[in-house]
């Protein structure tokens, strides 16, 4: 066989189990968002639902939790919930063109056959290798790579950035879309087609960004991880900002507007998520037409407390994508997490003034679901503090403010720990905002998972991030007010349970 061919690395089933077991004592580590069992984890990829299966496979280093010799990890699920680690995907293949490594890519399935479209590194290019109907076995074709560079007249550095295919059949044709830059410009996505996919017509730029533009917001100088998926009749086309020259992860963005006859015309454009940690999200539509997205969530240690702690990297929540009345893209999680829910405190109909006693002093938690709906009445700010210890000294809090119409994740007093590198992505904020028109009741749409926190703003906005409490009973919720009453409609709370039913839950839950 070509030694370009079929390269396999078992991670095996009895040692998936112990490495997660081994893992899950350790206070910040998510028990029900799912991530790799040990080491590093960075983008999904090759999402894709096959036969009944959700499979996520993501980019791995089996050496340790730091980004380096990258692989492709594998799970599968039946309700993007429960997920089965498989055995590692692709590995790279020396002196092949992806011997520096296997980044991210795509999947399809194309005459009933999966193939998955990656990028080869060193230089970037594009690879393709097929699969077996479990998609546990992969061979790399003998002519990779199928695309062996940017086309002529993109300048995308030196070394050039060119990387992420993602790949999608429309009418007669497979197209492509690649991230790259223009150097000096901005950030591009390159339009590929194919007929057979393996011989490919670079059509043209899709979109271009200008990274000397800091209104609406700035778009960096390199665009990665390109998705255009169709969501409720038009076309959302999602991009990952990167600037270059410090190597910052950004964040991503989006654009809606249509596709048709090559082109792409957008109409609306937004911050997909804020807080800074969700990036390189991957999106496709199920077997049951729905458009799903996933992303990669960073961390917020420094790099020598993620090597200490054995594990990096964090998926989030599988979310379901839809379009507002005004056009802009939305996200809600998928209603099968509610399989999740356990202990559950409902609350109604009560006023909550500034300094009265909390009302949820019952509550505690680091793995739960809150649904909140509040009418801010007199209130100028109001919202939720988490993860509280006894005496406030820890605590994470999530206000409203309606004299800015902005919501907040504020961390300052989320950690008493030293390794926080706070914004994974070489951001030093600790108070992550985002604009909320405060024009009526406030639905928050709570996750918090150990050291991660998903909020979900009247299915408007959606802001995560990352926090790491120090001390054992840092497990309190306290609603709180400032400057008049708040009115509680109604709050729900839950406990959840872990994803990986291999745990024994009496030994990482006192």
């Amino acid at each position: 066989m070509n030694e370009n061919s079929a390269v396999i690395v078992t991670f095996g089933a009895a040692t998936s189990v112990a490495t997660r077991q081994a893992m899950a004592g350790d206070p910040h580590r998510p028990l029900y968002h799912f991530l790799a069992p040990a080491n590093w984890m960075n983008d999904p990829n090759g999402f894709i639902h096959w036969r009944g299966q959700y499979h996520l496979f993501y980019q791995y280093n089996p050496e340790g939790a730091f980004h380096g010799n990258i692989h492709w990890g594998h799970a599968v699920s039946a309700d993007l919930v429960h997920w089965q680690d498989q055995p590692v995907a692709l590995a790279p293949t020396p002196d092949s063109p992806d011997s520096g490594g296997c980044w991210s890519g795509s999947a399809i399935i194309a005459g009933g056959k999966p193939l998955i479209f990656y990028s080869g590194v060193y230089p970037q290019v594009v690879c393709v290798a097929t699969g077996s109907d479990d998609l546990n076995t992969w061979t790399k074709h003998p002519d990779n790579p199928i695309i062996a560079g940017p086309p002529p007249g993109i300048d995308a550095g030196d070394p050039p950035d060119f990387r992420d295919p993602y790949v999608w059949r429309e009418g007669a044709w497979w197209y492509m879309v690649m991230g790259s830059r223009d150097d000096g410009v901005g950030g591009v996505v390159l339009l590929y087609r194919s007929a057979d996919l393996m011989n490919w017509e670079y059509v043209r730029q899709l979109l271009a960004g200008d990274q000397t533009a800091l209104e609406p917001f700035w778009t960096g100088s390199v665009w990665e991880c390109p998705n255009l998926i169709a969501v409720d009749g038009r076309h959302a086309l999602i991009v990952s900002y990167q600037a270059h020259i410090s190597g910052e992860l950004l964040f991503p963005g989006y654009y809606v507007g249509d596709f048709s006859n090559d082109q792409f015309t957008p109409e609306v454009s937004g911050i997909l998520e804020y807080g800074g940690y969700l990036y390189a999200p991957q999106a496709i539509v199920d077997e049951r037409r729905r458009p799903i997205l996933i992303g990669w969530l960073l961390e917020g240690l420094s790099k020598a407390a993620q090597r200490a702690a054995g594990w990096s990297g964090v998926m989030s929540l599988p979310r379901l994508l839809s379009l507002g009345e005004d056009g802009t893209l939305r996200m809600q999680p998928v209603p099968e997490l509610r399989q999740l829910r356990g202990e559950h405190l409902r609350v109604e109909q009560r006023i909550v003034r500034p300094g009265a006693e909390n009302i949820l002093d019952e509550v505690r938690g680091d793995c739960l679901e809150i649904e909140v709906v509040l009418e801010h009445d007199q209130a100028m700010s109001f919202g939720l503090r988490l993860r509280c210890s006894p005496d406030g000294s820890e605590q994470t809090t999530i206000r409203c403010d309606v004299t800015t119409n902005t919501v907040t994740v504020d961390r300052q007093r989320s950690s008493l720990g030293t390794d926080m590198q706070w914004g994974g992505s070489s951001k030093a904020a600790i108070v992550e905002q985002a604009p909320l028109a405060m024009d009526g009741p406030v639905r928050m749409h709570i996750f918090l998972d150990r050291s991660v926190l998903e909020v979900f703003f009247d299915d408007r906005i959606v802001l995560s991030t990352r926090i790491y409490p120090t001390r054992p009973d840092s497990l309190g919720v306290e609603l709180f007010t400032v400057g008049g009453a708040l009115r509680v409609r109604s709050l729900d709370v839950w406990k959840l349970a872990p994803i990986w039913p291999i745990l024994d839950i009496s030994r990482i839950r006192a």
